[in-house]
């Protein structure tokens, strides 16, 4: 049957074939149609119910999008081209219009090849576009329309059209490479360059080529249009006009101080009392919560003439979920709310807000870069892009009313922005995605030619790593436990101490472990808390084993608080108020807490799936503190540091970076300076900081190092030690004139040590 979309009363008709339109529909199976369509224009087609108003109030905002001139040209070349790029400006309705009508294309030809998907680089914004298509399909969020997100899937088989971020994208790439179930796919957020949508874009010659009749619509500023085209072969583009007219002020020269700038300007522009929403451009999630407290606290002090100033952090690359609406609050009267959004660099496509008239931007962003030297990320603070800067002014409602406040002086626009900022595959730690290249080798999916190649030192870094993880096998293939590594979607470090707990019968304790360390961490950051309200708001959690045991107990008592005000299936009255309230009284996030609740169940499915033994809990015991350090050793040997001074200055095993404790560690709060400590983090910022660490002995570190690792460990005061503590242990285990029965027990430990060894390394 040929799709036929609704149309309100006295819409143009689209069953008459005009030149502009015909081109759909004799691309489908026209002799299908069935006369008594007509009669059933007012029923959708998606599920087969007839539409309500909200669609009809819906389809007259769409049809004034920029976007929507093209709906019929992108139609066309979409079926007679494997790859269409969509080019065009912020909100001018690609990312919500060009997914839905690949979906109506998948519906004129019965879904004959599959369904829709469309990647997004930010969970945020799959899951609100999602939420947003079902309402304008006029469908319900789960069922025709869904997303897929780290830790959270809202489909079902129904799902015709889903939103998903690229990296849960290419988890699903490793059991279907060929992405079978799919008729289109939409790659959207491209000019973000991630990791993963580098990848997936790698791929995409290959799978077309076994897959010809796969569409693949790519969707993309204007800056990259022309390099995609090339890179793909003079493939169709269309291109979408945006027209802009708001007004933009740069700064008369550099602002010494670019974040309390705008925060003034901020508050004058509130005090003009000029209506409209403002959203403001920080550098860095720091400076939003700092932001936000600045302006919650001169909130309550303002004159109430002024009309109410509301606050939102977006934090664009942060797991939690936040508050978001479609449309802004109450305006005009005694009840008016000046929304002003909080966000930094990649939040241009969060705001969604449709009243905002003015916007701030600092025109910096603070960015992470993986410097393979130290395996660690440095900080560095640059101008941003100036496809962001366009981005940012195209979030300004049209006409004279917006204006755009650059707190840069123009020139820097042309002198020191970039027009795109440095691909991420080019500046990340890349062992995660050469396991997940490795895992593709199986698939017959080897080779992929990347837009920009990555860092060939990061390559081999990478590769290196995943060897000292035992993950590839003596060809460089990945080998069965690497297979196995690469079913979690973990850092490979942490499924490898895992996979470790199975041998040391701690999986439930490394489990909890690790889902607390992959959601946001579980502490709230506040610039009025000192170490002293720090200390005796968790002084209940601390262990003296290490932060990975404190983070441990935090989750089992907020489990337990959990379950006492949880029954199946509901809260008990006042039960939120009452755990979100000692989450406060802890200086705990409760959103954090819930998101590791999610991925631990997660990844005890997957324990499952996989046929894994999963132990009982035993926490707190001394050989359960032994095992779990044994298990984190087993995966994160190369993260050990040194007290070189009896002050709390770590050096780094593998390198003579050095580094502090952060001040959130138990150690911190307590003044403890361990000698020898295994760490989850090492980030080179403000100050160099060593997150979550544990304190272990040279000896256990010896017992569990692979030998090749240590072996090229380049020589150090801290290397000499442990070959000290080496001998001690085996002059310890090889005494001179054993007894008879002794003497068989020390020749048959080690053996049975070495076998152990080999099944864990």
């Amino acid at each position: 049957m040929a799709f036929v979309t609704g149309t309100p009363q006295g819409a143009e008709d689209l069953l008459t074939v005009s030149p502009e339109k015909s081109c759909f529909l004799d691309a489908s199976d026209s002799s299908d149609v069935d006369e008594g369509l007509l009669d059933d224009l007012e029923l959708n087609p998606f599920d087969g119910l007839p539409y309500s108003s909200r669609f009809y109030e819906l389809l007259k905002q769409r049809e004034k999008l920029p976007i929507w001139k093209t709906k019929y040209v992108f139609l066309e070349s979409l079926v007679q081209n494997q790859i269409v790029v969509v080019s065009g400006g912020a909100k001018c309705g690609k990312s919500s219009q060009i997914p839905q009508w690949c979906a109506e294309y998948c519906l004129s030809v019965n879904y004959r090849h599959g369904t829709v998907v469309c990647t997004q680089v930010q969970k945020q914004t799959a899951i609100w576009l999602a939420m947003r298509m079902a309402d304008e399909m006029d469908v319900n969020i789960g069922h025709e329309v869904g997303y897929v997100v780290p830790f959270e899937n809202c489909c079902t088989n129904e799902t015709v059209l889903r939103y998903c971020t690229d990296d849960m994208f290419l988890r699903e790439m490793m059991s279907s490479p060929l992405l079978s179930g799919y008729g289109v796919l939409v790659i959207d957020d491209i000019c973000k360059r991630s990791v993963s949508s580098d990848v997936l874009l790698a791929y995409l010659k290959n799978i077309l080529l076994a897959r010809p009749e796969l569409k693949i619509v790519l969707i993309t500023p204007p800056e990259l249009s022309d390099k995609l085209v090339t890179y793909y072969g003079s493939v169709p583009l269309i291109e979408v006009e945006c027209p802009q007219s708001a007004e933009v002020v740069y700064a008369p020269g550099v602002q010494r101080d670019p974040f309390l700038a705008a925060i003034r300007l901020l508050f004058e522009i509130h005090h003009s009392q000029e209506k409209g929403d403002i959203v403001v451009f920080l550098a860095c999630d720091q400076e939003i919560s700092k932001a936000f407290e600045m302006i919650h606290q001169e909130a309550l002090h303002m004159n109430p003439a002024l009309g109410e100033l509301h606050p939102i952090p977006i934090y664009p690359y942060h797991s939690l979920p936040y508050y978001m609406p479609y449309n802004g609050l109450a305006h005009g009267g005694n009840d008016y709310r000046r929304i002003v959004i909080l966000t930094s660099s990649h939040g241009e496509s969060l705001v969604w807000i449709s009243n905002v008239h003015f916007v701030i931007d600092v025109g910096l962003e603070r960015r992470k870069v993986y410097n393979t030297r130290i395996r660690a990320e440095s900080v560095i603070t640059q101008p941003i892009s100036k496809v962001q800067a366009e981005m940012r002014k195209q979030i300004l409602v049209s006409g004279p009313a917006g204006k755009m406040f650059c707190l840069y002086p123009e020139e820097v626009t042309q002198t020191e922005m970039k027009t795109f900022l440095t691909p991420k595959v080019q500046e990340s730690n890349l062992t995660s995605m050469v396991l997940f290249l490795k895992r593709m080798d199986i698939a017959g999916l080897g080779h992929c030619e990347f837009i920009n190649r990555p860092d060939p030192e990061s390559l081999m870094q990478a590769l290196e790593d995943l060897d000292y993880l035992a993950a590839l096998d003596n060809d460089g293939n990945l080998s069965e436990f690497g297979i196995i590594m690469s079913e979690f979607p973990l850092d490979p470090q942490l499924s490898k101490s895992i996979l470790a707990a199975c041998e040391f019968d701690c999986v439930d304790e490394m489990l909890t472990l690790a889902a607390i360390v992959t959601a946001p961490s579980c502490f709230l950051e506040s610039h009025v808390t000192n170490d002293d309200a720090k200390l005796s708001s968790r002084m209940k959690f601390l262990h003296p084993a290490g932060d990975h045991f404190t983070l441990i107990n935090i989750y089992r008592e907020y489990n337990q608080i959990r379950k006492n005000h949880f029954r199946p299936g509901k809260w008990l009255h006042s039960s939120l108020y009452i755990i979100e309230r000692w989450c406060q009284d802890h200086l705990l996030d409760y959103t954090a807490l819930e998101m590791a609740c999610v991925i631990r169940g997660e990844l005890l499915d997957i324990m499952k799936r996989l046929e894994l033994p999963v132990s009982e809990p035993a926490f707190g015991t001394d050989e359960n503190v032994l095992n779990i350090k044994k298990s984190l050793l087993s995966g994160y040997f190369m993260q050990i540091a040194r007290d070189v001074d009896g002050l709390g200055n770590y050096i780094m095993l593998i390198h003579k970076q050095v580094g502090q404790l952060h001040s959130d560690s138990g150690y911190c709060l307590n003044h403890i300076i361990p000698e020898w400590v295994l760490f989850h983090e090492f980030s080179v910022a403000d100050r160099s900081c060593i997150r979550v660490a544990t304190e272990i002995s040279p000896e256990l570190f010896m017992q569990m190092v692979p030998p090749y690792y240590y072996s090229n460990l380049p020589p150090s005061e801290s290397k000499e030690i442990l070959e000290k503590a080496m001998e001690c242990m085996t002059n310890i285990g090889t005494p001179e004139d054993p007894p008879e029965d002794q003497g068989t027990a020390a020749e048959e430990e080690p053996s049975s040590t070495a076998e152990q060894r080999c099944l864990i390394q």
